[in-house]
């Protein structure tokens, strides 16, 4: 596995890739990678010729008082399990590469589906993913690009800026990745005591309540976010950030539930902010 540090670098080995005919699939991650993240290394290998990861931490979708000098970073170890899964090369660079004295471009998408979810609740952040996403799929040079379902806004989002800037790249979202327990996989499990791991539980649990009363035959929206809303408030570590239920992929409102709505929550457990969903069709 090829270690890339520079824009230079990643740009020559995309080229060589592109010259030999080869289709690249691009992984973009922040690193403490787990098991969620090598089931996205998975299909980009299933499906690509050549599979790039990246780890950045990316300082632009952190708000003032997140938890960017806090997010786990642990290269040596992201490497061992990228080559595990047979990635073909990685690119790991400085924040200053990315973002170079004078740089002032962003990518900023506007309109109804930032605004809401973790966009409402972290102003900025959406602009950071769409920037770095969008230097990172040029950069690879990538066909396809791979993303869990875990951030499904972000999927919405990515998805949308690819079509409007006509970028020549097919985004594919993978179903979460859970423990055996139900935790969905999270780079920011690492913070949780043992003691608020078990109590972050109530996420799956309470999704899952929702879901099993949408296959009994509940379709009212408030009535599915009431059973999530209920359920989490059993947990006295939980904070709720937010319950909301969407149309997806187009996160438009809804009063009756379809197959293809997205039911979401954010909950701080402790000082950690969680996030999942259910698709009630899946």
């Amino acid at each position: 596995m090829e270690i890339l540090t520079t824009l230079q670098a990643i740009k020559d080995y995309a080229a060589q890739a592109k010259k030999q005919g080869k289709s690249i699939g691009l992984v973009p991650t922040m690193g403490a990678l787990h098991e969620g993240h090598l089931t996205l290394m998975r299909e980009a290998r299933a499906k690509c010729d050549i599979v790039i990861a990246s780890v950045f931490v990316n300082p632009t979708q952190f708000g003032p008082n997140e938890d960017y000098d806090a997010y786990p970073r642990q290269f040596a170890a992201d490497c061992e399990k990228l080559e595990s899964v047979n990635v073909d090369a990685v690119f790991h660079p400085e924040p200053a590469e990315m973002y170079p004295e004078g740089y002032c471009t962003y990518v900023n998408v506007e309109g109804d589906i930032t605004h809401k979810l973790c966009g409402a609740q972290r102003p900025g952040h959406f602009r950071g993913v769409a920037t770095v996403v969008t230097k990172l799929i040029n950069l690879a040079r990538a066909d396809e690009a791979f993303f869990g379902q875990k951030d499904a806004q972000q999927v919405t989002v990515i998805r949308r800026f690819v079509e409007d800037l006509n970028i020549n790249v097919h985004i594919n979202m993978v179903p979460i990745a859970r423990e055996e327990n139900g935790l969905a996989r999270s780079s920011r499990n690492t913070y949780l005591s043992p003691a608020e791991k078990e109590a972050a539980l109530v996420l799956s649990r309470s999704l899952k309540a929702a879901k099993a009363a949408f296959a009994n035959g509940e379709r009212e929206i408030s009535a599915l976010e009431h059973i999530v809303t209920e359920e989490l408030h059993k947990e006295p570590m939980a904070n709720i950030d937010y319950v909301k239920a969407y149309a997806y992929p187009s996160l438009k409102p809804l009063t009756e539930a379809s197959e293809d709505t997205l039911l979401a929550i954010a909950v701080k457990i402790g000082k950690t902010r969680l996030i999942d969903n259910v698709i009630l069709s899946a």
